[in-house]
């Protein structure tokens, strides 16, 4: 009768690698909140320079946590909305480009001019024709559409020519190649935009706030700059940082999913 013995499985390189890596980088995080908590607490640079320990409490202060709370969700609502309105139209154009050749040169120069328009002139345009409460839309909303629409028109041009040999040989329509083959492959390139697309459409949101909006991010940088409240002002920077981080982390990951799965 034979025995078998079971043997201890051990840990991919792979995993082993990732583990270390994540390690790696908590250690450097780590490492940079303790030379800012001391650098804050010595005064180093200054007094308009608090430590971490200063900027969670007000976060968490219950004086100033609703206030804090209220305007980070009125900046993500405005960044989101400018976010999809901003990667509809820049994906919009960059098809109608790519299936009117015709039409290019002018989706190109309008995007270029928007891109090119100061948001010092522009806004005060905004609050005046859409209102207070749509201006950090659309400034958020310009911003994310000139990224996502560079990265797009270049995007769907990334099949190969071997490939459209091949499409063109099976006497396929241009609506069948647009789908079948240019999409696809565009993936990995328009995931690349959003990643682009959705920092951009925070600082836009935060921009628009900072000209007249009600609420939000901007709106609280500018009071806490106005009655000196440097831990408050931190805070505010701070939020606005952690969520331009956050989205450009899961398009990140996005965008390393659909190189594996459509990359060429």
């Amino acid at each position: 009768m034979l025995t078998t013995i079971d043997r201890p499985r051990l840990p991919s390189p792979r995993g082993a690698a990732a583990a270390a890596t994540w390690i790696q980088r908590a250690i450097g995080i780590a490492a940079y909140l303790a030379l800012w908590e001391i650098a804050g607490r010595r005064q180093w640079l200054g007094r308009t320079f608090p430590p971490v320990s200063d900027i969670v409490d007000k976060v968490i202060d219950p004086a100033q946590r609703d206030v804090v709370l209220r305007a980070l969700r009125t900046t993500a609502t405005s960044s989101g909305l400018g976010f999809v309105i901003g990667v509809t139209a820049a994906v919009v154009g960059a098809v109608a480009a790519l299936v009117v050749p015709v039409l290019r040169p002018g989706i190109n120069q309008l995007a270029t001019i928007l891109h090119a328009m100061p948001v010092i002139a522009l806004a005060p345009l905004f609050i005046v024709t859409l209102g207070r409460e749509r201006t950090p839309v659309a400034i958020a909303a310009l911003a994310a559409g000139f990224a996502m629409f560079v990265a797009a028109t270049a995007a769907v041009e990334t099949a190969r020519p071997i490939h459209h040999d091949v499409f063109t040989a099976l006497g396929s329509s241009r609506r069948r190649r647009l789908v079948s083959l240019q999409l696809p492959a565009a993936l990995p390139g328009l995931a690349d935009g959003l990643r682009l697309a959705a920092p951009a459409a925070v600082l836009g949101a935060v921009l628009g706030e900072w000209f007249g909006a009600p609420r939000g991010i901007g709106v609280l940088i500018v009071s806490a700059m106005q009655n000196y409240q440097i831990a408050l002002l931190w805070a505010a920077a701070v939020l606005a940082a952690v969520l331009s981080m956050l989205t450009f982390g899961a398009f990140t990951a996005l965008a390393r999913w659909t190189t594996e799965r459509w990359g060429v």
